[in-house]
């Protein structure tokens, strides 16, 4: 799994702050474990006063499927970007070497 990032040590301590298990903590920052997520689990965090554990998990999983939904799109965007290419140079390189 992927070492967790600064945001992710935050949003730990703020939890752990907050009176929340030790356990629970560590399992929502595995999973929120960039900055992008982290940074908007502490903002949902910001708005509430110790909310309920089921509420929080339905958040990371929001947040996580976000972070899928805009991973989708980029690749997306980058193969119509590839594609459009492709379609106005033509699909090899008219320098390239033949030989």
């Amino acid at each position: 799994m992927k070492p967790k990032s600064k945001m992710s040590r935050m949003l730990y301590e703020i939890m752990l702050n907050d009176g929340y298990e030790e356990r629970f903590c560590d399992l929502i920052t595995q999973n929120l474990n960039t900055d992008f997520t982290a940074t908007r689990m502490i903002g949902y965090l910001s708005h509430y006063s110790h909310p309920p554990q089921g509420e929080i998990v339905d958040e990371m999983l929001a947040i996580l499927s976000d972070r899928e939904r805009i991973i989708e799109k980029k690749t997306a965007e980058h193969y119509n970007a590839r594609w459009n290419e492709i379609m106005m140079e033509g699909p090899f390189d008219v320098d390239e070497d033949w030989d």
